[in-house]
């Protein structure tokens, strides 16, 4: 095995490793936000905690990925790209992390009737997200199966955004007993799920145009 090879090799590792660990981070949010939804205080508070390490393990990776590159010299011509790809990676766990801390700072008060709305919200908003990560895999293996892969991202980033319409023209069309600020409040925090779904559209983006510069 040739030393270029095997540091291939072991970039891809942890690569993948990376990825996990992220896709971890968006699993943890979308429970946490349940848990906050349904009253499991104690369970959202252990999300807190998991999300933070989890994002601590990201960012450690990201460092140890990108000092390969350079030391190694590693695909030095897909090193940016790949680099601007693994950047949108890890604005997905960040952006999990802040949305579920938002919930912990602020204490949204989420009315029954909204309660399954935004329970769905969340679970689409991150089925975007999930759905990018086996093309993120798959870029480094087989990059003309990503653009194929992607079709789920957009279908439900697409999906996340009619329910969060829904939920705005419910707040401000039918509930007329809340207080035009707790409709403002929950309008952002429909938004801040919202953001998960689009930071895993910006990456399927990016994965189409890097996954045919690499089959070039």
């Amino acid at each position: 095995m040739s030393l270029l090879f095997k540091n291939v090799k072991e970039l891809i590792f942890d690569i993948d490793q990376f990825i996990d660990t992220v896709e971890q981070g968006v699993l943890v949010f979308k429970e946490g936000v349940v848990n906050y939804i349904v009253g499991e205080r104690a369970s959202f508070s252990d999300k807190i905690l998991r999300i933070d390490k989890l994002e601590a393990e990201a960012d450690k990776l990201q460092k140890k990925i990108d000092d390969e590159f350079y030391r190694h010299s590693i695909l030095p011509q897909n090193a940016s790209d790949i680099e601007e790809m693994l950047d949108k990676l890890d604005e997905i766990i960040d952006i999990s992390k802040v949305n579920l801390y938002q919930f912990e700072d602020e204490l949204p008060f989420i009315p029954k009737e909204l309660k399954s709305e935004f329970i769905r919200l969340t679970e689409t908003s991150t089925e975007a997200a999930l759905a990018v990560f086996p093309a993120s895999r798959s870029f480094f293996r087989e990059p003309l199966k990503v653009k194929d892969m992607l079709s789920k991202v957009y279908f439900y980033e697409k999906e996340t955004d009619k329910i969060a319409r829904n939920i705005k023209r419910k707040l401000f069309h039918d509930m007329k007993d809340l207080d035009l600020s707790q409709k403002i409040h929950l309008r952002y925090f429909t938004l801040h799920i919202e953001t998960v779904s689009d930071k895993a559209e910006h990456l399927a983006d990016l994965l189409s145009i890097l996954a045919l510069k690499m089959s070039i």
